[in-house]
């Protein structure tokens, strides 16, 4: 899965962190440098809970993801933190954000997937009221 990193981060224009246009980034597809993740990492398109997912490769592994629903509405930004990362002291600051309004927030644990197979974090910020029963399915 390293390798599917290393492509993912070549694929990026560059690593900065998400402007703050946020009239383009509402909609799916995201403008580059974001890739969408289940075109580089063997998963599905659609997370349930997270819907469909793109990364600007720069930012990784922390993020942020952007999690669209269905209808290619920006629902979710989303962030994965490595555990042991954190507990050595790495600290993610000035992170992107999708959308300045966030209605509600999860934090989960997850033992890893593609893409960030260390044991880490979920922060999910939800940008609506309905985004939640959105991504649910």
């Amino acid at each position: 899965m390293k390798t599917a990193l290393i492509v993912m981060i070549g694929m990026a224009m560059t690593t900065s962190v998400l402007a703050h246009d946020e009239s383009k980034i509402t909609q799916a597809p995201p403008e580059k440098p974001y890739v969408q993740v289940s075109d580089v990492l063997p998963l599905p398109e659609f997370l349930p809970g997270l819907g469909t997912l793109f990364v600007d490769p720069g930012t990784l592994p922390a993020g942020p993801f952007l999690g669209y629903d269905h209808d290619g509405k920006l629902s979710v930004t989303v962030y994965m933190t490595p555990l042991e990362e954190l507990k050595n002291g790495v600290a993610y600051d000035d992170l992107g954000i999708g959308s300045h309004e966030v209605t509600s927030v999860d934090i989960y644990y997850n033992a890893g997937h593609p893409g960030v197979e260390s044991p880490h974090a979920h922060v999910v910020l939800f940008h609506d009221e309905g985004a939640k029963d959105r991504l649910a399915e």
